[in-house]
């Protein structure tokens, strides 16, 4: 089977949203399956943890500290943006053109979230549109990808140096050619932990907005008073957001009020428990400012597992790039978490929930492309392949709540487009 190598004639679109790059000679294109079929994956994980989770807490979002199975959802999104950049970007000589092309895709991304996620869109079923604009939701999944996808792609745009060697000529060659861009990961990571741990928290209050809860029109009050903490009520994360977001534009249905502090049935959803903390009625932004800075690192991640498919023309040599790298955040990630000096925590987006589920992708991935692109078992995962080239469509008809109902036919209708082009039919 042919390698994939950075040919004229072969590029690979981004995550969400995709890219249409035209290549200079009028030429058939190509994709990277691999990364197809992991983007499909993570869409129908993402899709599951969503349906299920609610019934199997066990495979939804840790109330708080922890990683269970929809922890992993983000990551993986932002992950698979980063290997698509350098792939999306390589044969624009433009950097103009290239700028032009990032923000335009940041902007879709953006208008995208906030229609579905801010409240533009919501029941469905029930034919209710419209927007409370006291009450909008600024942040949401794809706003957060939108933020790290402009970050990762200008830092690639400017900072990317020609290479004067093959870089397959030793194991850190890339890591050398992209030094400047590990710099700016650098950066982000020391501002995040200087936030994180010293920025003062005070007292506060909230009064709850949610209509569907009893406590409705109540206020609370939340003592804190303290730095550095990392305790659902008074860390940095959750005090920026209500600073700068306000509070009323906060998700208010966060994952934290699973918690043993608040439900009787944690961590299945129920009724409070009598006398809970006041922090337990309060809303918490799970895709906030400060978490989505930090969130920026696993797309920084992917851009050099992007760069080691370019540049590293065999599989061996590729594979053992990632492999390596993906045990080793692996490991890191979890030493972090089980001495107690960062615990995984996907709501604050701690650096070793960065690690963990960074190096999980990393794996993942090389074992999709050992499968797929070593042993050319490729037809078996198809349906995941025509998710991944239709993730934003299917992410939307997600959002929706339509998806499930047309889902089979979907799948059907993709299957027999490739059998079609397979056979010539």
């Amino acid at each position: 089977m042919a390698e994939i190598k950075a040919e004229p004639g072969h590029h690979h679109t981004l995550a969400i949203p995709e890219t249409d790059i035209s290549a200079k000679k009028p030429q058939k294109t190509q994709r990277v399956a691999s990364l197809d079929i992991f983007r499909g994956l993570t869409v129908a994980l993402m899709i599951l943890v969503d349906d299920a989770g609610g019934e199997w807490p066990m495979i939804g979002h840790a109330p708080w500290h922890g990683c269970n199975l929809a922890d992993f959802v983000m990551p993986f999104f932002l992950f698979i943006v980063g290997m698509a950049i350098p792939l999306a970007l390589k044969k624009i000589p433009s950097k103009a053109q290239a700028v032009k092309k990032v923000v335009c895709r940041t902007l879709k991304l953006l208008f995208w979230g906030l229609l579905l996620q801010g409240g533009y869109s919501h029941a469905p079923d029930k034919l209710t549109y419209g927007v409370d604009v006291k009450m909008i939701r600024f942040c949401g999944i794809l706003q957060r990808i939108a933020f790290a996808y402009l970050v990762v792609a200008l830092a690639e745009i400017f900072l990317r140096l020609s290479p004067s060697k093959d870089v397959s000529a030793g194991h850190f060659s890339v890591f050398r050619l992209y030094c400047w861009q590990w710099l700016v990961g650098a950066c982000i990571l020391v501002m995040y932990l200087a936030l994180l741990y010293g920025t003062y928290v005070p007292d506060w209050q909230f009064t709850v907005l949610d209509k569907n809860s009893p406590e409705y029109g109540k206020v609370f009050s939340v003592t804190c008073n303290v730095r550095g903490k990392l305790n659902p009520p008074c860390n940095a994360v959750g005090y920026i957001d209500r600073e700068v977001l306000g509070i009323n534009h906060m998700y208010q249905r966060p994952a934290l009020r699973r918690s043993k502090a608040c439900m009787e049935n944690s961590p299945y959803e129920g009724p409070f428990k009598t006398g809970a903390p006041s922090w337990c009625h309060a809303p918490f932004e799970p895709e906030g400012i400060l978490s989505s800075i930090s969130a920026v690192l696993s797309t920084i991640i992917g851009v050099h597992f992007g760069h080691v498919l370019i540049h590293m023309k065999g599989h061996s040599e590729r594979l053992k790039q990632w492999i390596i790298m993906g045990f080793a955040l692996l490991i890191l990630g979890l030493v972090l978490h089980f001495t107690n000096a960062i615990p995984l925590n996907k709501q604050l987006y701690t650096f070793s929930y960065v690690c963990v589920t960074s190096g999980a992708a990393a794996l993942v991935f090389s074992a999709i492309y050992i499968l797929v692109d070593i042993w050319n078992l490729k037809y078996i995962f198809l349906p995941l392949k025509w998710i991944g080239m239709n993730a934003m469509l299917v992410y939307v008809m997600a959002a929706e709540g339509i998806f499930a109902e047309i889902l089979f036919w979907a799948i059907i209708a993709g299957i027999l487009h490739q059998f079609r082009i397979y056979w010539k039919l």
